[in-house]
């Protein structure tokens, strides 16, 4: 249901700073049919609201940061709505035991709603989804930053269904029925067949878990006569990622300073949010500047001084903004910082597949006559619409359409042609 590196959550706020979100292992297997960006829309808002989910009826966030955060176009409201709506008219089911070692069943929309009004997104759960949501006893951290790597839905749904098993090693063996639901793929007759299930979902999304992610899967096959019944997943960490994993806020909890904040009235996030941005001694020095004032709000004056970096040697200018004017002026911050690291991500990407382009030309250039033409056969034969196919063949290995299968197919190719070095 409901995972860029560690310098894009440093310029998020609030509860969006936080890495991972804890998962009720319970709801992992209720969305195996949301779409990709669903799917992360789904993860922020649970990331978003798990502070206040059994003590708040409702949450909200700024929609266009919202937008933004998990991939949409910021004006894009139309899609985000259709998002919306999927989540609230998505059934989560669970089967599991309780504390009482009973068994309990159970099902319950998604989200009980969600409205957008005034830029801001408001939505709520159910109160028994709120509290299957909020157990701290049986859940899997998924990362939201790792999540937003991810550029397949089944991809994020296996990463999703195995990371929980990721201290046990082993997903332990599902039959092929309860995995295709996992993928959100069961009732349909061409993945009836193991051969299509495994070309189309199960190869594409281990190489995006193992490639994309902080573990690493190897799936394994059970028979039941000659047919494969069953399958299960080994896991490991991956090394190379483990830099996603990182959570300081114990770290944080230990401070004097994080001490004082709360002792102010400061929530937990927001303290720990404070300290990462601007440091122990910026916060302190802060701290000093509102204890040698008189102001009827504390907190708001606080915010006020950390925001516009009051000094103890001058008085502001203007009294402290209402906490209104704070929270919207919060809020514009946010999507302003938000939309830069969009644009920079698209800057990025563009540079990435130039890169890619001119390597793909290199690679085509050092084959023979009977090599292309052998190459282009093969990949026009595994593209799957008309409209693919046609782009292919009018701009060949250069078509901007196709340029995602075009790179993964000269990865298979010539495996590394990519890399940095």
């Amino acid at each position: 249901m409901m995972a860029q590196t560690g310098t894009d959550s440093e310029q998020l706020s609030g509860a969006l700073r936080r890495e991972t979100v804890k998962k009720h292992v319970g709801a992992i297997h209720i969305s195996g049919k949301l779409s990709l960006l669903q799917r992360k829309l789904s993860n922020v808002l649970l990331l978003n609201a798990y502070d206040t989910l059994q003590t708040s009826a409702s949450h909200s966030i700024d929609a266009k940061t919202l937008a933004m955060i998990v991939g949409y176009n910021s004006n894009d409201m139309d899609t985000l709505r259709a998002s919306l709506k999927s989540l609230a008219e998505t059934v989560a089911e669970w089967d599991m035991l309780d504390e009482d070692g009973k068994q309990e069943w159970g099902v319950s929309a998604l989200l009980s709603y969600a409205k957008l009004k005034g830029g801001v997104c408001e939505y709520a759960y159910s109160p028994v989804l709120a509290q299957k949501l909020h157990d701290p006893k049986i859940y899997a951290l998924i990362n939201v930053n790792i999540q937003r790597n991810f550029s397949s839905g089944h991809g994020l749904a296996l990463y999703e269904n195995c990371y929980r098993f990721v201290r046990t090693g082993s997903t332990g063996w599902w039959s092929l029925e309860t995995f295709r639901k996992l993928m959100g793929v069961e009732g349909s007759s061409y993945y009836e067949s193991f051969k299509h299930l495994n070309a189309k979902i199960i190869k594409p999304a281990v190489a995006e878990v193992c490639k994309t992610s902080d573990i690493s899967i190897v799936p394994e096959f059970r028979k039941k006569g000659r047919a494969i019944s069953d399958i299960r997943f080994k896991i490991a960490e991956n090394p190379q990622l483990a830099m996603f994993n990182i959570d300081d806020s114990d770290g944080l909890r230990a401070s004097k300073v994080y001490e004082a904040l709360l002792a102010q009235g400061v929530s937990d996030r927001l303290a720990r949010q404070w300290i990462a941005e601007h440091g122990d001694e910026y916060i302190a020095e802060k701290l000093s500047y509102v204890a040698n004032r008189k102001a009827k709000s504390s907190l708001g004056y606080l915010t006020a001084a950390i925001r516009d970096d009051y000094k103890l040697a001058q008085r502001p200018k203007a009294p402290p903004p209402s906490d209104r004017a704070i929270a919207a002026g919060a809020a514009r911050k946010q999507a302003d910082q938000a939309q830069a690291r969009a644009e920079d991500a698209r800057h990025a990407d563009r540079r990435e597949r130039v890169r890619k382009f001119a390597i793909v030309a290199e690679l085509v250039a050092a084959r023979n006559p009977t090599q292309r033409g052998a190459d282009r056969a093969l990949f026009s034969s595994q593209l799957s619409d008309d409209l693919s196919r046609d782009d292919f063949a009018r701009n060949s290995w250069g078509s901007a359409l196709n340029a995602r299968a075009i790179f993964e197919f000269w990865e298979g190719m010539v495996p590394g042609c990519f890399d940095a070095d």
